[in-house]
């Protein structure tokens, strides 16, 4: 006998696991494509050989662009009054994931020896064809958690489960990719010339020559024995491991044309778990109220943009989120370089990143007890303490011995993911109370403007924070030569690119504290009193509308 489905008052279909389970997967299917954005930098800075200096000045102008365009598209999608046989919201998703089948790829088109000009226009046009398929799916699936439902508990298990959702997606490309694309040298058995073709054009440039391939010192390697290493004098054996005599570290080569591919897999992927999302989940709630409630009136942006900076909740929660990606994000490239030169194991920088999810899964089945006992901003802010720990544990690690680095890298990583944890799995809700809070100041609801403008500062972090690294590393602060690759830069390179990423983790950790703790200002005393009056007025707008319609 067919189980007969539970309703609400409103005879949609009652909020649970489905729910969950589907907006879930509408994040895994952002983050299988916005996971490759960290590759972007490495793809085109060591497979292509862009310059810094260029590379920094294009990804700036199109992540301007891509923070640009946010807030146009969500003012398009809540202008727009057509009615759709899916909805609106899941129309515009559809049509995003649509694009993103193919979008993700057009970035990584694999043609390293092409003139600088054409590699320019390759980098962004694909990248422009890319964002706006992503934005199109990003902007209306982000705004959909408040109108899937309006109870305040069930939107934090929305959070929670796109959180879970988007770290799932995120790991796919951040942890399994690096394995794919990075290929650790060994000594061939057709001998020494066998090994300079293969190196031949990774080496271009640099200071290594042939005879500084069949010897190398004894430099202790914290990933294998001791024992292992070759010792000073010794003739490469075939399948023995080749070091760079620059930094000790054992080459890598980065496979660009496996980039293209994983990245057209993935975008499939997305699109198969953008179509689970948009056939489970139920929107509840009104899809056009913010133009029902000022009689069809459109939204104009720039009074929107005035009144989102007067958002003390909203500033908050951007704040912190341009944290993550002024810090975090922007640290991808510069890690995975760091694995490459420093360490000899960008194949596997990104299983040593996953310790950093690790206490965000933990801490994910309390998080909705957790936030009902005590608050959302009260979780985040006790999270983004540890955070902060994590910054200076991470500081702490160039000084150590090398033998040492990575155990004390990985313990501030632990702590980092900790207090990223706990805002990443309420991060979302926050927002969602901010739109919430933004309706009970101003009288006017506008979700998807709200969010895209949230959006906007994200997305310009996610630019000028990788732009400005890139740049920093092209700088004698740091002296990486992009023309060398991984394989020719020097060990003072290696050694400043550790310094590099511990700043920009510590500079995430504290803007995450600022923007949570400091800002952020709806505690569980004022979201209860907001929910109550928001509630009210609804009730008598409701009544008001159907007394009109009588």
């Amino acid at each position: 006998m067919k189980k007969e489905k539970q309703l609400d008052a409103n005879g949609k279909r009652k909020f649970g696991i489905r729910d969950k389970l589907a907006y879930a997967a509408g994040d895994l299917g952002c983050n299988l494509s916005f996971g490759l954005k960290g590759t972007v930098q490495t793809f085109w800075l060591v497979f292509m050989m862009m310059e810094t200096g260029l590379f920094s000045i294009l990804l700036l102008l199109v992540q301007a662009w891509d923070a640009i365009n946010d807030p146009l598209i969500g003012s398009l999608i809540d202008n727009d009054k057509r009615k759709y046989k899916i909805g609106k919201y899941k129309t515009y998703i559809l049509i995003g994931a649509l694009g993103l089948l193919v979008g993700g790829a057009a970035v990584f088109l694999p043609f390293p020896n092409a003139d600088t000009v054409v590699k320019s226009i390759l980098f962004v046009l694909g990248y422009i064809i890319w964002d706006a398929a992503y934005t199109m799916a990003n902007v209306p699936y982000g705004t959909m958690l408040n109108i899937v439902t309006e109870d305040a508990g069930e939107r934090t298990q929305l959070s929670v489960f796109r959180s879970i959702g988007g770290a799932v997606g995120g790991m796919i490309p951040g942890i399994i990719l690096p394995m794919l694309i990075w290929e650790k040298v060994t000594y061939p058995a057709e001998g020494a010339g066998a090994l300079w073709e293969r190196l031949a054009d990774t080496l271009k440039g640099t200071s290594i020559k042939m005879e500084d391939l069949t010897h190398v010192p004894n430099i202790p390697n914290i990933f294998f024995d001791e024992s292992k290493n070759d010792i000073a004098g010794k003739i490469y054996e075939t399948g023995d491991k080749v070091f760079s005599p620059l930094t000790g570290a054992q080459f890598e080569i980065l496979h660009g044309e496996k980039v293209f591919w994983a990245a057209l897999i993935m975008g499939v992927l997305a699109f198969v778990f953008f179509m689970l999302m948009i056939k489970h989940i139920t929107i509840r709630g009104n899809e056009y109220a913010q133009l029902n409630s000022e009689g069809g009136e459109k939204v104009n942006l720039v009074k929107s943009f005035g009144k989102f900076m007067k958002n003390r909740p909203a500033v908050g929660c951007t704040i912190a989120a341009m944290g993550m990606f002024l810090g975090m994000q922007s640290a991808t490239t510069a890690t995975t370089i760091m694995f490459a030169t420093h360490f000899g194991q960008a194949s596997l920088s990104g299983i040593v990143q996953m310790v950093g999810f690790l206490p965000m899964f933990i801490f994910m089945p309390f998080a909705t007890k957790l936030v009902k006992k005590h608050g959302k901003k009260e979780v985040a802010s006790v999270g983004s303490i540890a955070g902060l720990v994590g910054g200076a544990i991470l500081c702490i690690f160039p000084l150590c011995p090398k033998s040492a680095q990575l155990i004390v890298y990985m313990l501030g990583l632990v702590f980092f993911g900790l207090g990223m944890g706990f805002y990443n799995c309420v991060s979302w809700a926050m927002m969602g109370d901010a739109i919430d809070y933004q309706e009970w100041k101003t009288g006017k609801r506008e979700e998807s403007v709200v969010y895209a403008l949230h959006s906007f500062f994200r997305k310009l972090a996610q630019g000028v924070g990788p732009a400005a690294v890139i740049a920093l590393m092209g700088t004698p602060i740091i002296g990486y030569v992009s023309s060398l690759g991984t394989i020719g830069q020097s060990a003072e390179t290696a050694a400043n690119l550790c310094w590099l990423v511990a700043a920009l983790y510590m500079l995430s950790a504290i803007c995450q504290f600022v923007g949570v703790a400091v800002i952020y200002n709806i505690d569980k005393k004022t979201l209860n009193k907001m929910n109550e009056e928001l509630a009210a007025r609804r009730a008598v707008e409701a009544s008001v509308e159907a007394s009109v319609e009588e």
